[in-house]
């Protein structure tokens, strides 16, 4: 199965500070959960909101890799 592409951490932090082992969310976490947010509108709670909410994020890292 193919490993999804997570973005890297969505806020990352100065490993040299105080927590050198937190890396806080993935920028596909941090995307999908602001495309839930409307999703669940149009689904209400539901399965098809959550995967629908991760091929978005998916779509958005996609073309962010464009513009580099």
């Amino acid at each position: 199965m193919k490993t999804a592409n997570d973005g890297g951490p969505a806020f990352p932090i100065d490993t040299q500070n105080q927590f050198p082992t937190q890396s806080g969310m993935s920028l596909r976490d941090w995307f999908a959960g602001m495309a839930l947010v409307g999703l669940l509108a149009k689904y209400g709670n539901s399965d098809t909101a959550a995967c629908e909410a991760f091929y978005q994020a998916d779509v958005m890292l996609a073309e962010r890799e464009k513009g580099k």
